[in-house]
This record gives C-alpha cells, sequence and structure tokens, in this order.
C-alpha cells in the first residue's frame, strides 16, 4: 500500500467559517478576549476578522467619509476592530441572501464583501439587515495558525449566526463558548476543539 498523508483536524482550509476564541491565557494585548470568524483558510495561510472588539469610529462616519447620505438608523453604532492588519480596509459581514461586487459565502449563513456597494445599501436603509462593519484584519502566515492552536492559545468552534448578529459585542466571547457548553473562566490556558 502507498505511504497516504493522514489529514489532521487542522487541514489547511478546514477552519474557514470557525470562531477562533483567545484562550483566557492569551498573551497578545491585541486578542484578549477576542472572538474571530476564520473568514480564508488554505496553503498561504489565514484570514479572520475580530468581532467583539468595538472602535472609537461610528457607523455615520465611515460613510461620511464615503460622501454617503445615513439613512440606515444605524449610525451610532460602533464599528469593529477586526484586526491589525490593513486597518483602513473595511470588512462587512453578513447574513447570506444579499450579493454585492465582492460578496463571498464564508458558510450556508453568513457572507463577508469588501465593497463599496454594501455600504452604500447599508447607507440608504436597504440591508442587508444581519450585519456588522470592521476595520482591518487579523492574518496568520503560512502555518502560524496551525501552531498558535497547538500552543493552546486559540479555541475553535462552529460560528454560527446568532452570536454574530443577535449578540451584543461585550458578550459574544463567552456566549460563544456557553453555546457549546464551555466555560472559558474555568479553561486557564488548556484549548481543545469543540
Amino acid at each position: 500500500m502507498p505511504n497516504s498523508n493522514i489529514d489532521s483536524d487542522l487541514t489547511h482550509g478546514n477552519l474557514r467559517g470557525q470562531f477562533l476564541l483567545a484562550m483566557p491565557g492569551m498573551e497578545d494585548p491585541r486578542f484578549k478576549h477576542a472572538i474571530a470568524l476564520i473568514v480564508e483558510h488554505n496553503s498561504d495561510g489565514a484570514m479572520g476578522i475580530v468581532i467583539n472588539m468595538p472602535s472609537k469610529v461610528h457607523w455615520h462616519e465611515v460613510f461620511e467619509q464615503l460622501s454617503l447620505e445615513d439613512l440606515s438608523l444605524r449610525g451610532d453604532e460602533p464599528v469593529l476592530l477586526g484586526g491589525p492588519m490593513s486597518p483602513e480596509q473595511g470588512f462587512v459581514l453578513h447574513g447570506t441572501g444579499m450579493h454585492f461586487d465582492s460578496t463571498t459565502e464564508i458558510n450556508s449563513d453568513i457572507s463577508l464583501t469588501a465593497s463599496k456597494d454594501i455600504l452604500e445599501s447599508l447607507a440608504a436603509g436597504r440591508g442587508p439587515d444581519d450585519v456588522l462593519l470592521a476595520l482591518g484584519y487579523a492574518g496568520w502566515g503560512p502555518g502560524q495558525l496551525e501552531q498558535e492552536l497547538t500552543e493552546n492559545a486559540w479555541l475553535t468552534l462552529p460560528a454560527e449566526p446568532e452570536t454574530l448578529f443577535a449578540t451584543p459585542v461585550e458578550k459574544r466571547w463567552q456566549s460563544a463558548a456557553a453555546r457549546h457548553g464551555i466555560n472559558l473562566s474555568g479553561l486557564g490556558s488548556q484549548a481543545g476543539h469543540a
């Protein structure tokens, strides 16, 4: 029988659509108590959007910068800090169903769009309804995320829209874990994969 390469649960690509929850012992202050949605994972690395760190920027400021009239009724909502990479780049996580110039489906419930047309639609109050706006992203080079997982820096969980769109920002880290029966405060620096 030829030598076959047996893939582990960290095979490139299979973390797309998963949440990464920073373990309580996370040493990097940029990711302390962070929860990120992995939007891409392949042999070149991984990309995620942090979904629980509000910035000091509000939606109306983004619309003003793009010369868009704000009819959204969301202008006072904070834009999220999606991660330290490309902090000037906007990313919109939203429910599936509406498609824009650069929409990519992350899973059957969640899409990502980074083109201006979704912001025009949001400013005009046309939707989508389930939406998060973030500036920047978190990035990992080839094998870096897998290494961090083996070092117990992160816990992986299936992503679900309720955590993204129906849970208050400050409760997303704890709530995502609780939905899977995990008490993060009792974990210390242990990790695993649900």
